[in-house]
């Protein structure tokens, strides 16, 4: 298969042995870039197309080691603070200092990938996928912001007749939704909230297309899971739920809707983007 360099996605985790998302013992890949910016995101390495530096300043032994290699002197030690900072708006994200930080407090989150590269490492647990009857899911981020790669990615999964499944917010033209479609034995929904203000206040975009590409595919029988993250001060009311529900099952009875509890595992990795975790129940 050959690739060009624009045929490359760029993914910030591949785990393997999931058993959560979708049937069957999985491989997930996360890719980068996001429409959404929820205030309680768990994956914030996930919301930006681009690479970054996580800096671990609790593993920092300040041996300067950073500071010696890096030509763009992004790294200083800060005497007031009795610790190292990072300067992320000139660091270059060449990797020198990782290669020599010594307690490994830093990493680059975003790596590309070819879909053939994908495809490789995928196929190493090949054995697991068929006697658990599982396969691939894509997450993020949002796989779908990557739209060109998701898209051959999942086809050229399906000509290995993988099990594949997505998880997305749904924030993405319905044209372009159903070209996925037929590449997609599971759609995982990640529903927010019903209320158009609300919705935006705290993810930053209107749910008008959200709800819409619900419903559409609701109605298209495709095989999905409603997920929908209850968030104290958010939509954890009585109210909230019960309309969310009474929205789903309008359009199908018969849907699986899973609700998962709120959760805080995420927060430190704000601060090792060098971001502030704004929400604050």
């Amino acid at each position: 298969m050959s690739e060009s360099k624009t045929e490359k996605g760029l993914i910030f985790d591949i785990q393997n042995f999931s058993l959560h998302d979708g049937p069957g013992i999985r491989t997930l890949i996360f890719l980068k870039g996001c429409f959404l910016r929820c205030e309680w995101c768990a994956n914030p390495e996930g919301q930006v197309f681009k690479s970054e530096m996580l800096f671990d300043n609790r593993k920092c032994i300040r041996c300067g080691q950073c500071i010696k290699v890096c030509k763009n002197s992004a790294s200083k030690l800060d005497a007031g603070l009795n610790k190292i900072v990072l300067n992320r708006s000139i660091c270059r994200l060449c990797g020198d200092c990782i290669n020599v930080c010594l307690a490994g407090a830093r990493s680059i989150s975003g790596k590309w990938y070819s879909v053939s590269e994908v495809i490789d490492l995928v196929l190493q647990d090949e054995t697991f996928y068929r006697n658990s009857g599982g396969g691939v899911t894509l997450g993020g981020g949002e796989p779908t912001f990557q739209f060109d790669f998701t898209f051959k990615l999942l086809k050229e999964l399906k000509r290995y007749n993988m099990n594949t499944a997505i998880e997305t917010c749904g924030f993405i033209e319905w044209r372009k939704f159903k070209e996925i479609l037929p590449f997609c034995d599971l759609v995982i929904f990640d529903f927010k909230h019903l209320n158009g203000k609300k919705h935006e206040k705290f993810t930053g975009v209107s749910n008008v297309q959200i709800k819409r590409n619900l419903r559409n595919l609701l109605d298209s029988k495709k095989n999905i899971i409603v997920r929908i993250t209850l968030v104290p001060g958010f939509n954890n009311l009585e109210d909230e739920k019960k309309s969310m529900i009474e929205f789903i099952k309008a359009v199908r009875e018969d849907v699986k809707i899973e609700f998962l509890k709120y959760h805080e595992l995420g927060k430190f990795k704000y601060t090792l983007l060098g971001r502030k975790y704004e929400f604050s129940k």
